[in-house]
């Protein structure tokens, strides 16, 4: 995921995608636990959506304060 397309999401939309990325790495960490996984990268690609959908939406928040 690039963050141009993150951009365009709606905040509501990043909230989703954080939800379902970090219940996505939960479960893969459970996985990679019992058994290693095919791909471990995909850790990390995981853990590094996760901080640009939140990278975003602090700038959003941030961008919001300043405005008000």
């Amino acid at each position: 995921m690039d963050t141009a397309e993150i951009k365009g999401l709606t905040t509501k939309e990043i909230n989703e995608r954080i939800e379902n990325e970090q219940s996505f790495l939960g479960r893969q960490r459970m996985n990679h636990a019992v058994s290693p996984l095919d791909n471990p990268t995909k850790l990390k690609e995981s853990r590094r959506i996760i901080a640009r959908l939140k990278t975003i939406l602090r700038q959003r928040q941030m961008n919001e304060e300043l405005n008000s």
